[in-house]
């Protein structure tokens, strides 16, 4: 079985101030001894750059030289892949997206969902419920009680 995560697992994992640190780093640790593929996405790995260095988001931020190398290590692991969009992108997101109006901060939320689904990856784990609006993935969160 393959699967993808959200941005925000890898940001609680980053930052020692979150109450879900410990929690994020076992579980991504946990999740690369698996022989299942980590599907990463480059909207993903690139919201993890952005939000990591930046003062006002993150606590105590990244320098991006941290974050980059926090990035191409996940990256050099042998289960880790890569996704980007393939052709036809923007009518898969349409289909994606006709049910429900997107939005402001849905919007990110969407196209990843759209590339996991345009690359057939069904599972994704993320703290963030509306991930649940897509009824092709299934949602997992790995900090839930």
């Amino acid at each position: 079985m393959s699967y993808s995560i959200d941005v925000n697992l890898l940001l609680y994992g980053s930052d020692q101030s979150s109450p879900h640190w410990e929690a994020a780093r076992e579980f991504l640790h946990q999740k690369l001894s698996e022989p299942d593929i980590f599907y990463l996405a480059w909207p993903t790995a690139m919201a993890y750059l952005r939000i990591a260095t930046h003062g006002r988001i993150f606590a105590q931020p990244l320098t991006p030289v941290e974050a980059l190398s926090n990035l191409q290590h996940l990256i050099a692991h042998p289960r880790v892949r890569t996704l980007a969009e393939k052709d036809g992108f923007l009518a898969e997101y349409a289909a994606a997206t006709a049910a429900f109006p997107v939005r402001a901060n849905l919007v990110p939320d969407a196209h990843l969902a759209t590339l996991l689904r345009q690359h057939g990856v069904r599972t994704i784990y993320t703290n963030d419920a509306d991930f649940r609006k897509f009824d092709f993935l299934r949602v997992i969160n790995p900090l839930a009680p």
